[in-house]
């Protein structure tokens, strides 16, 4: 069947950039191309079927990349988890970042640095991967006010300044990493503000109450900046936006159960337990993992979805899966 220039072009098109605009948080990000034995290429328009929400799926290990980075832009969305667990795991890590900034200064008055390490996609891993990210966790609420609206401030400037600075200070890292600890510093500033939020201003319902500085925080939120942040929450504007967000991430079809331990941490320390020279997983494989919960039982929405990944993948020539990516 002839396929016209433009047909094309509109696939690509939505290819590349429906599933990080309309990709639903709840859903798989895909669905399966036409069967094996009549699979097109992976640039034709027979490839392409399409839901209400996304893109078809041609190459799984891409496509549930991007669904990767979709799941972490959702889980540092404000106040989008209301979850026990969840507050527990920013107490947690609030007191963990404390002890590290501890043990930081104390080799730093040594003169000691830490080495950090990177994934080969670029992502913390250990050794320190983990140290870093609750110092700069502990640096972000030192030096932003929780009160910031926009993250890309020019306000924010010197304050983003003071955390690489810390940062540098005590651990080897390259320039080229900046903007990577200033993003995931944002991310934890926002995941500090859910939790005062779901913690101090709001029942088991979810319904807002009135609730004074909590006094463990005293030392880095003054009694004015509180109440600026309690007034911003309270904002009719505000409601909406986190409602939305809330019902947007509540009940996912697919919950990670990894905590936060993120993708990279997790795959290094399968590789490790398997003692296996790999560098990477295949992507299928990492995601189905971070859905094992603590009793090994895998729910049976996650494994059909990985077996459908797992039928997908060997379908297409590995060369074609390359092209795509180098091409996206």
């Amino acid at each position: 069947m002839h396929v016209s220039l433009f047909s094309l072009s509109i696939c690509y098109f939505v290819y590349v950039t429906g599933f990080s605009l309309y990709c639903d948080y709840s859903r798989p990000p895909f669905v399966l191309p036409p069967s094996p034995s009549s699979s097109p290429s992976p640039f034709s328009a027979a490839a392409f079927t399409f839901t209400e929400l996304s893109a078809s799926t041609v190459a799984v290990h891409f496509l549930l990349h991007r669904y990767r980075h979709l799941e972490d832009k959702m889980a540092n969305l404000d106040d989008t988890h209301d979850a026990s667990g969840s507050r527990n795991n920013v107490e947690k890590e609030i007191k963990r970042g404390l002890t590290v900034m501890k043990s930081i200064i104390r080799a730093r008055d040594k003169g000691e640095k830490f080495e950090v390490h990177w994934s080969v996609e670029d992502q913390l891993i250990e050794p320190n991967g983990s140290m870093l990210a609750s110092y700069i966790g502990s640096l972000v609420r030192q030096h932003i006010p929780i009160t910031c609206d926009n993250w890309r401030s020019p306000e924010l400037k010197v304050g983003k300044e003071k955390i690489w600075s810390e940062i540098q200070r005590s651990f080897h890292i390259d320039e080229s990493r900046q903007k990577y600890c200033i993003q995931l510093a944002g991310k934890r500033l926002r995941g500090f503000r859910s939790f005062l939020s779901n913690k101090f201003l709001k029942d088991e319902e979810g319904n807002f109450v009135e609730a004074e500085r909590p006094m463990k925080y005293a030392e880095i939120i003054s009694a004015e900046e509180w109440d600026n942040f309690v007034a911003k929450r309270r904002n009719k504007k505000f409601h909406e936006v986190s409602d939305k967000n809330r019902k947007r991430a509540s009940k996912p079809a697919y919950p990670y159960k990894k905590g936060r331990t993120g993708y990279a941490r997790l795959q290094q320390r399968i590789l490790a337990e398997e003692k296996s020279d790999a560098t990477s997983l295949l992507e299928h494989v990492l995601w189905k993992a971070a859905r094992v919960g603590k009793d090994g039982a895998v729910v049976e929405a996650v494994q059909n979805v990985y077996d459908e990944c797992e039928t997908l993948s060997q379908t297409l020539p590995s060369i074609e899966v390359q092209d795509l990516q180098e091409r996206t």
